[in-house]
């Protein structure tokens, strides 16, 4: 879908369909005066759906009323209440229209900019919002198929008016840096989403060496051999059962930007290309979901490829922590004692804990060898945090209050929420082990995702440090389905990258 900006007013353009917001209103509301240009192009039949009630502008309600002559439609999406009006309700608007239009046969639509830059919505952020969500809407995973579905739209024009004619270059700005974004999101979602048997770490390692070439970064990938002389003895416990798909730890790298970057963020992510539970096996129930327990080291791919093209100002360092972890003879097993680089031991009680296990080696070693100001870790980590938080807001853990109140800035800012949680003295005390220096696993199921956490603060000393769980946010599917944004449509969706990329954005 290209975007477009014009200073025309929508039914100026060339579009084929009209696009109008509307915020939501009373059932005994007067016809919105905002709305009588439309209603006159409609001969009447926006007013008269207006009576009989069909038109209010609640979140996600489309009205689509054809024009005489058939070669124009206007389409009316509701926006929602005023007072929860903002830059996600628009985002969540143009992700309904995006599926709306879907297979209509509508090629160019053009949305009236006033209409959606109301309340204290300025119109660059509110068509970068709408472009975003209308875009992330009309994803579909089209590797293993073989008739995919239509687009909804072949280009997307915002169309300013003359209310905001003189705000093009500002909206020009904001879609382009927008679409770096978007793009890098939906570029994720084409490898979360590919089979175990595809997304191997071999695959990953592969994807990042290309990333690098495309984009300028510097990508050194471990193989097994190499994580053995390094003492990677966690990412290589948990791989050590897959025989034909070794592990990988791949470090990608963005200079930043300037001669001397403001500081150097370190992204972790957990990178399991499948997880049958090792030894400690998952029931079936489900297990085919476990192709996107490497969400985290995507998602850490994902905006490498991003603050590239921004040029974010700090030096960023990415992390990909990746196994496949499945039972075999050579599989690691509960009982086990393994030791990760720089020396810290783990007991393992359960090899289904192995999340926490990769991430100690990549937590460890880019602390030591690259010094971050401060390490942000993503993590499919725990159903604990479903339990605790459900499908739509990731689990936030800190060891420091700045980075973390930053962290919920830009969540809010992106439509990715977190929400904080704490990580007590408590916590500490249940990861020490008896026989090593942590345990992945406790006798105590309550509090899973914040013991997981605290046994993570093992690993990065006295660096600020941030975790982010996101094991319900990171992909959509069974009942979670049912209520996820429409620019979510199944599968795994990216969660992270744009929060990240605001927040890096955010830096000097």
């Amino acid at each position: 879908m290209q975007w477009t900006v014009e200073r025309k007013d929508a039914w100026e353009t060339d579009a084929d369909v009209v696009l109008v917001g509307l915020l939501e209103a009373d059932k005994d509301a007067p016809f919105p005066k905002s709305l009588a240009a439309d209603d006159a192009r409609s001969g009447g039949a926006l007013a008269a759906a207006w009576t009989r009630g069909e038109v209010r502008g609640k979140r996600g309600e489309i009205t689509v009323l054809t024009l005489t002559g058939g070669t124009r439609r206007l389409l009316v999406f509701g926006l929602g209440k005023a007072e929860r009006y903002g830059a996600e309700a628009c985002r969540v608007a143009g992700g309904f229209v995006s599926k709306a239009l879907r297979g209509k046969g509508g090629k160019v639509g053009a949305v009236r900019a006033a209409s959606i830059a109301v309340r204290r919505l300025a119109v660059p952020d509110a068509l970068a919002a709408f472009a975003d969500g209308a875009e992330l809407a009309s994803y579909e995973f089209k590797r293993y198929k073989t008739t995919p579905r239509p687009a909804p739209l072949d280009n997307l024009v915002g169309a300013l008016g003359k209310e905001h004619a003189a705000a093009a270059a500002s909206v020009r700005k904001a879609l382009d840096r927008q679409r770096l974004i978007t793009d890098s999101v939906l570029w994720s979602r084409d490898i979360g989403n590919l089979a175990a048997d595809t997304a191997t770490p071999e695959f990953l390692a592969e994807q990042a060496l290309s990333l690098g070439k495309e984009f300028g970064l510097k990508v050194t990938v471990f193989d097994e051999k190499q994580l053995e002389e390094m003492g990677c003895g966690g990412i290589l416990a948990v791989g050590g059962g897959s025989t034909h798909h070794p592990p990988r730890m791949i470090a990608i790298e963005y200079a930043g930007k300037g001669a001397r970057p403001p500081k150097t963020v370190a992204l972790v992510g957990k990178g399991i290309t499948f997880d049958s539970g090792g030894i400690s096996i998952k029931p079936a129930l489900a297990m085919a979901e476990m192709k996107f327990d490497k969400s985290g080291a995507v998602a850490v791919l994902a905006t490498m490829r991003a603050v590239a093209q921004l040029k974010v100002a700090p030096r960023v360092v990415g992390v990909m922590c990746c196994a496949e972890n499945v039972p075999s003879g050579t599989a690691y097993r509960p009982g086990d004692v393994v030791r990760t680089f720089g020396g810290k031991t783990i007991e393992v009680l359960n090899t289904d804990a192995e999340g926490r296990v990769v991430l100690s080696d990549g937590l460890s070693w880019v602390n030591a060898t690259h010094k971050p100001n401060e390490i942000i870790d993503l993590a499919t980590l725990t159903g604990a945090c479903v339990v605790a938080l459900g499908y739509d807001n990731a689990g936030l853990m800190a060891t420091d209050d700045r980075l973390a109140a930053e962290l919920l800035k830009a969540s809010s800012a992106s439509g990715e929420p977190l929400w904080r949680m704490p990580v007590t003295s408590l916590h500490h005390e249940m990861v020490k082990s008896e026989v090593a220096d942590v345990r992945n696993s406790t006798e105590s199921p309550p509090a899973g995702a914040l013991t997981a956490a605290a046994f993570l603060s093992a690993f990065v000393g006295d660096t600020p440090w941030a975790h982010l769980d996101i094991a319900g946010t990171a992909y959509v599917s069974g009942a979670g389905a049912r209520f996820a944004p429409p620019y979510n449509p199944g599968g795994f969706n990216g969660f992270g990258i744009r929060l990240l990329c605001r927040y890096l954005s955010g830096m000097g």
